[in-house]
């Protein structure tokens, strides 16, 4: 399953920004905090174990939803949720799957440049094989000493038209929700689908 998710050209000519919300194992508890945060956003993802029906109609509230299953969602609302989703976002390739481990069996199509991931609770960032991969942590119950966190994305494109970009600056970070302290942050610079100049700063 594939989207594409674009917003309107710039009529200044001046790149577009797109920001997406990145949230995941919610556990069926979406707090204020993280709904305050994820406003604004054009687009969000939630990598799994959401919890229930209620937090998907919740975000859907805010921004278009793209959300995979994790291995605590079942019932008859989790049915209809992939275990994994290549989407569209900006044009850059994107891949969600709940568990990292789970990439073997369930590789990302050629040429996606972000994969992102929960299940662990630890929040990730690192740019390894060409590829973004993220974990924004738990935004849900805390598990052990591990921060309640969440994360986001930012898409600057260096063209009007997504179609037409050939190079575009990826940035992402994770934040802890109690005292929006930076927890991971990463830029990378897309040319020709394929991430250079990588900058990190893990705290």
């Amino acid at each position: 399953m594939r989207k594409i998710t674009q917003v309107p050209p710039d009529p200044r000519g001046r790149p577009q920004n797109i920001r997406i919300g990145v949230i995941a194992d919610t556990h069926g508890l979406l707090r204020p905090e993280a709904q305050a945060f994820l406003r604004g956003a054009d687009h969000i993802v939630h990598a799994g174990d959401i919890g229930n029906a209620l937090i998907l109609e919740d975000l859907r509230s805010i921004a278009e939803l793209s959300a995979v299953r994790g291995n605590n969602d079942s019932g008859a609302w989790a049915a209809s949720l992939p275990d994994s989703l290549a989407i569209h976002i900006g044009a850059v390739p994107i891949y969600l799957i709940h568990d990292r481990a789970e990439l073997r069996a369930r590789p990302p199509p050629d040429g996606t440049l972000v994969v992102i991931s929960g299940h662990s609770h630890l929040p990730l960032l690192e740019s390894r094989d060409g590829r973004l991969f993220m974990n924004p942590g738990s935004a849900g119950r805390r598990r052990f000493k591990l921060p309640i966190a969440i994360g986001e994305i930012h898409i600057e494109a260096s063209s009007a038209e997504p179609r037409a970009i050939e190079a575009r600056v990826i940035e992402a970070r994770v934040i802890d929700l109690a005292s929006q302290a930076v927890l991971a942050h990463q830029r990378v610079r897309e040319v020709g689908h394929t991430l250079i100049d990588s900058a990190n700063l893990l705290i």
